[in-house]
């Protein structure tokens, strides 16, 4: 079943889309959305890896693996936001998709996501799990948040985005880190930062809403490049993480994440 999923709890919906990658494709808090618009917006899952893959390439013991350069020279962002899903189980507040890895992904496994809203958060959880052999891999969420809501004043500035991080993966000309951590610097940003006590970076739109993102991993981008919206990205590892900080799922050990999404009326 790949239909839209609706999700309702008081004074909140939630669209789900597993044939548009599992996307939640409409977040709506009193009746207002907060994610960007359209088949490529709203807010996707990462897997099995985040971000841009250097030249596309990753090495698992002695064999090199290519994947489509969709976003060259890199390959960006995983192969689940391209692929239909199957909606597993749904509730009114719940609900549970899966998606069975495939070409161009070297390795059998499946990624399952669930879904779960109540009246002030949203919760996403992912698991990528290994079918028969071992592999590297990574987990997270690519939000498009709208800078600006409906009905705001125009002459605001839009959404503001706060966060304290411990550093700032310093990025190169090629939009990957060098490997060298540096201080937080002023954004505008398209950028890797490190929270080794979890994600917890907040979204404000004055005078409407703060929107609080968390997370138990560690890392986080936050791209606010465009004036149309922001992004806030909770993963389990930085970009390139499967080259240089590699999370090894095994057929007896997932890779396990979660990010919860509270808001408060201002």
């Amino acid at each position: 079943m790949t239909e839209d999923v609706v999700l309702s709890t008081a004074g909140a919906e939630a669209v789900v889309r597993p044939a548009n990658g599992c996307r939640v494709s409409s977040l709506r808090v009193q009746d207002v959305e907060l994610l960007r618009q359209g088949d490529h917006y709203g807010c996707f899952p990462m897997a099995p890896w985040c971000g841009r893959i250097r030249d596309g390439r990753f090495r698992e013991g002695a064999t090199v693996h290519q994947m489509p350069l969709n976003d060259p020279p890199h390959a960006i962002h995983g192969t689940a936001r391209d692929a239909p899903w199957r909606t597993a189980r749904t509730t009114k507040d719940e609900a549970v998709f899966t998606y069975d890895l495939t070409d161009p992904w070297p390795y059998p496994g499946r990624v399952t996501q669930v879904v779960t809203l109540t009246p002030d958060s949203l919760t996403l959880s992912l698991a990528v799990e290994a079918h028969e052999s071992s592999f590297p891999a990574q987990l997270g969420w690519h939000p498009w948040f709208l800078r600006g809501l409906a009905g705001d004043d125009p002459h605001l500035a839009g959404a503001r985005v706060d966060f304290a991080p411990a550093w700032q993966e310093e990025r190169g000309p090629d939009h990957l880190p060098t490997g060298q951590r540096i201080d937080k610097r002023p954004g505008p940003w398209d950028d890797c930062f490190g929270m080794p006590d979890g994600v917890d970076v907040s979204v404000t739109w004055p005078g409407r809403l703060r929107l609080d993102v968390t997370s138990r991993e560690q890392w986080v981008v936050v791209y606010d490049e465009q004036d149309e919206a922001v992004c806030v990205e909770p993963q389990t590892g930085p970009p390139d993480g499967l080259n240089t900080t590699p999370r090894l799922v095994t057929p007896i050990d997932p890779l396990e994440a979660t990010t919860t999404w509270t808001w408060h009326h201002l």
